[in-house]
C-alpha cells in the first residue's frame, strides 16, 4: 500500500469518526433538553393555578370542607400517599368520577409538585366530632378490637396518626368523611389489582360496625 492510499484511508476514517461525534452529540444535546423539559414541567403560575382549583373543594389551607358533600383534609397528608392515591383514580383502582376527570389531566410532575405542597401545610382540625365516642375511639385505635380480628390503627398510621409513606395521615380527617371512607371502604378502594395498598383495609373496615367505625373517626379528627 502506497502512502497515497494510507492517506486516503486515514482521511476516510477520521471523516466517519467526525460524524459519529457530531451525531451523539446531536443525542445527547436532545436528551438534555428532554430532561430540563421533565424537570420543569409548568410553571409557577401553573402550579398556583391548580392550588387554587383544590382549594374550591378541600378548603383554602387543605383543611377539608364540611358540607353536604365532606371533602377530605389534604394539609399535612404524606406525599406518596397522595400520589399513589391519584393514580388509583386514574387507574380505576378507586372509584369518584369527579377526581378522576382532575386527576387524569396532571401530569406526574404537577402531582408530585401538588403532593410536596399540602404535606407542608398543617392548619388547626375542623372539628365537629361527637365527643362521647372519643374514649372507645381510642381504645380501638391504640389497643385494636382483638374479638373481632381489628388491629390497632396505630399499628400502621403511627402513635399520633401521621402516617408514612404510603400510609395516609389520619391526624385531623373530617370525622365525616372517615366515616364515610370507612363504611364504603371495600367499593371505592383497592379496586383491580391485589397489589394496591388500599387492599389491606377490606378485612379490617368490614369487622368494624358503624359506632366502632364513628369512634375511631371522631377519634383522630380531635387529633393535631
Amino acid at each position: 500500500m502506497t502512502s497515497k492510499e494510507e492517506g486516503r484511508i486515514m482521511k476516510v476514517i477520521s471523516l466517519r469518526l467526525a460524524l459519529q461525534t457530531a451525531v451523539l452529540a446531536i443525542v445527547f444535546s436532545a436528551s438534555g433538553r428532554a430532561d430540563e423539559i421533565g424537570a420543569v414541567a409548568f410553571s409557577k403560575s401553573e402550579l398556583q393555578a391548580k392550588l387554587e382549583y383544590c382549594k374550591t373543594c378541600h378548603g383554602l389551607s387543605g383543611q377539608g370542607y364540611r358540607g353536604y358533600f365532606a371533602m377530605p383534609r389534604l394539609a399535612g397528608q404524606q406525599p406518596k400517599y397522595l400520589e399513589n392515591q391519584l393514580r388509583a383514580f386514574i387507574e380505576h383502582r378507586r372509584t369518584n368520577s369527579v377526581m378522576f376527570n382532575v386527576a387524569h389531566a396532571l401530569s406526574p410532575s404537577m402531582v408530585s409538585a401538588l403532593a410536596a405542597h399540602f404535606r407542608e401545610l398543617d392548619p388547626n382540625p375542623i372539628g365537629g366530632a361527637p365527643k362521647e365516642r372519643l374514649a372507645l375511639g381510642k381504645t380501638i385505635f391504640e389497643e385494636g378490637l382483638p374479638e373481632a380480628n381489628v388491629p390497632a390503627c396505630s399499628a400502621c398510621h403511627g402513635p399520633e396518626a401521621k402516617g408514612q409513606d404510603e400510609i395516609p395521615r389520619l391526624a385531623g380527617q373530617l370525622f365525616p368523611y372517615t366515616v364515610k371512607v370507612l363504611t364504603n371502604w371495600g367499593k371505592e378502594r383497592g379496586l383491580g389489582s391485589a397489589k394496591d395498598i388500599s387492599a389491606i383495609m377490606v378485612p379490617t373496615t368490614h369487622n368494624l360496625n358503624q359506632s366502632q367505625i364513628a369512634a375511631i373517626a371522631a377519634y383522630v379528627s380531635h387529633l393535631k
